[in-house]
Order: structure tokens, then sequence, then C-alpha cells
């Protein structure tokens, strides 16, 4: 499991997560991916998605179905998603939630974090939180150990950008930790789908 998780790329772990929803053939995948505009956390072209695929089935982290052919389209071939591949989703979004030097891979782990138990993801933001502001506590010592020597603030400004990004970082997943242990804050699947998400699927299956 080890292996597979760390050879899972970004858009190797959205496919699978997008999978969770239900067995698709790689054309959705790709339609759904860019309606849903994930393209802004990882590159989706259609050379990377079936490559990508081909890659998971060698891993066992997902596997073929079916074949589909629809009037005189190219046939279709259909996936769904492995046990070992629902674990590998669950394991990658919980090791990326709590780092904190893999910040594009932290985006897509807070993207599928729902594929967590809200308990667990509030402890992870909360490991994260606390090495922020372990980060922070340093950039800020050495800020004013350079202002005590008079330092020009001119050399400053980065690592003073730096600590000020990292303190709205930090505000918002204490605040995030915090609507997570509400009950009143929606978590997880849906009992049932909506009209829209249905005729998004619908959609995407063209």
């Amino acid at each position: 499991m080890k292996d597979a998780v760390d050879r899972l790329t970004p858009l190797g772990l959205m496919i699978l997560a997008l999978l969770e929803e239900g067995d698709m053939h790689p054309y959705e995948m790709m339609r759904l991916l860019r309606q849903r505009r994930d393209d802004r956390l990882v590159t989706i072209t259609n050379g990377t998605l079936y490559h990508t695929v081909g890659r998971l089935e060698r891993a066992g982290l997902l596997a073929e179905v079916g074949i589909d052919r629809d009037g005189n389209r190219p046939e279709r071939t259909t996936y769904s998603q492995t046990d070992l591949g629902r674990e590998a989703v669950a394991e990658w979004v919980r090791r990326e939630l709590a780092r904190i030097d893999h910040p594009a891979e932290f985006r897509v782990a807070l993207a599928e974090a729902h594929n967590l138990e809200r308990g667990e993801v509030a402890a992870l933001l909360g490991t994260r939180r606390s090495a922020l502001e372990a980060v922070r506590a340093e950039l800020d010592a050495g800020l004013a150990s350079a202002r005590l020597r008079e330092v020009p603030e001119q050399y400053l400004l980065e690592v003073e950008r730096e600590s000020v990004m990292l303190g709205h970082d930090i505000a918002w997943l204490e605040d995030l930790v915090r609507r997570l242990e509400r009950h009143d804050f929606p978590w997880g699947a849906p009992e049932a789908p909506s009209a829209r998400y249905l005729e998004e699927r619908k959609a995407a299956r063209r």
C-alpha cells in the first residue's frame, strides 16, 4: 500500500476519488473534472489522463468493468475503483493534509478531504496548523533579530510577507476546524444525489 500511495500523482488521486461516485469511462472523467474546474488544481489533457488511468489499472487501483459502444462513437472502456484504490485515496489524503512541504498536493488533498471522517480531518488540520505556527514563530524571531541589528526593512519584505500569509492561513485553518466540529456543518456524501448532480453526470456521459 505504501508503495502505491507514494507513486500516486495528484491527477491519479483525483481520478480515483472521482470513481467513488460510480463507474466511468475516461472521457466522462475528463468532462467532469473540467466542468468542476479541477483543472485549477492539476493539468488535465487527453494524453495525461489516459496514461494515468493505465498506470492506475496496472497498479491495481482501478479495474476495467466493461466496454461500451454508442452509435458510431469509438468504444469506451469503463473503470471501477478497487478496494485498494479506495484505501489509497484515504491514505494519500491523510498524508498530504498534515504536510506543509507539498503546497500543490495539499490543495488536492483539501478538495478530497470529504473522503475521510470529519473528526480525522479536523485532527490532521490541527497538526498542520501547529506545524505552520512553528514556522511562523521562527520567521518572526528572525525578523525581530534582524530589526534589532538594524537590517534595512527593504531586505525583510519577503520574510514579512511570508509571516503575514502564514498568519492568514493559520487563522483560516482554526476557523475550518471549528466548523468541522459543528454537527450542522455538512460533511461526506449526501444521502441522495441532487437533480443538478444527476444532470451533470448525464451530460458528461454524452
